[in-house]
């Protein structure tokens, strides 16, 4: 049962994700290769990532290239979807700005419990900091890709509670593991946190402290 749900968290994860980052390249104006870019990197980025650290080389996305094809057929999607109607009217911007931010708390939520799950079957289990890191660097290292392509600041650097939520859910995922033994509970509870989180956050406008320099001019 366990990876049967974890196949459909991949899987809400990379169509989210994938989403994500091609509403950014439209949104940056590129064309439909820079859009496929975006999304398979947001998508699968995190991963290539994890797998890296933890020395499974290829990558899985290299190896079993199921979810990148899952990627590339959402992209293309998603710009016929946009091609077809780009003059949208302004009473529709808030949904599009409501419907990011919750595919890209999906796709944060389903890499977290991924990520994790991926240290524990590399036998990494007992490395409970190792775990945590790779259910954050999962979650939030394709977004992170997807932003400098794209010339933009990092979300993990700017955004209400983003990464903060993807390592609550890693630790959760951890001390659930150590208590109940159940990677269904784990992967259930540690998902729910982080959705839970960047509702929140976002709806009672939660950051982290900044500190805002002031330009002061000479003479």
């Amino acid at each position: 049962m366990p990876w049967t749900l974890l196949f459909l968290l991949d899987l809400i994860g990379t169509i989210a994700f994938a989403i994500s980052g091609a509403f950014v390249g439209i949104r940056k104006g590129m064309d439909i290769f820079g859009v496929n870019v975006l999304a398979i990197t947001t998508a699968c980025g995190g991963g290539l990532m994890r797998d890296i650290v933890i020395g499974s080389i290829p990558p899985q996305m290299f190896r079993n290239p199921f979810f990148v094809m899952v990627a590339v057929v959402v992209a293309n999607v998603v710009f016929l979807l946009m091609f077809l109607h780009r003059h949208m009217p302004r009473k529709i911007a808030p949904l599009y700005d409501g419907m990011l931010f919750w595919f890209d708390s999906l796709g944060l939520a389903a890499f977290t419990v991924d990520g994790v799950i991926a240290g524990i079957t590399m036998g990494y289990g007992d490395n409970e900091f190792l775990i945590c890191f790779l259910g954050f660097l999962t979650a939030v290292g394709g977004g992170a890709l997807r932003d400098v392509l794209a010339s933009q600041m990092p979300d993990i650097f700017r955004k209400h509670i983003y990464a903060l939520a993807a390592i609550a859910g890693a630790v959760l995922m951890v001390v659930l593991l150590r208590y109940f033994d159940s990677q269904k509970i784990a992967m259930i509870g540690g998902f729910l946190l982080v959705l839970i989180l960047r509702k929140l956050a976002a709806h009672f406008r939660w950051n982290l402290p900044k500190v805002k320099m002031e330009n002061n001019k000479e003479g």
